[in-house]
Order: structure tokens, then C-alpha cells, then sequence
């Protein structure tokens, strides 16, 4: 996740007042794709949830760093 300016290939959706940019590559992948933001006794921050998500994954996606 990341800030950025929308590009040509982009999907670009809107909830709750928030802009959310996708590549529509990678959106027909992983919808649906669910974004919360969580408060846990380590921290808190945004959990990402959507179709490429495994359980075994530490950090609830499939991102190479898990």
C-alpha cells in the first residue's frame, strides 16, 4: 500500500470519502479485496484481505516478504 497519482491502467474507487487506486490487472485477481484498519495489543494499522490471500501467510496477503 502506498500513495500515489492514478495512472492510465489504474481502477479508481471511492468508500467513505477514501480514494483507492488499483492496477485492473491485479483487481481482477484479487477482488474482492477488503481494507480495515485494526487496533491490536502490537499496534495498529491496515489489514488487506482479498482473493490471493492464503491462511498460512503471516501478514493475511500474498506479498513475497510474509
Amino acid at each position: 500500500m502506498a500513495l500515489d497519482e492514478p495512472q492510465g491502467e489504474d481502477e479508481v474507487l471511492e468508500e467513505k470519502g477514501i480514494t483507492f487506486l488499483i492496477s485492473k490487472e491485479l483487481l481482477e485477481q484479487a477482488k474482492p479485496i477488503g481494507v480495515d484498519f485494526v487496533h491490536t495489543p502490537s499496534g495498529s494499522g491496515f489489514r488487506l484481505t482479498s482473493a490471493l490471500a492464503t491462511p498460512e501467510s503471516a501478514c493475511g496477503g500474498s506479498c513475497s516478504t510474509c
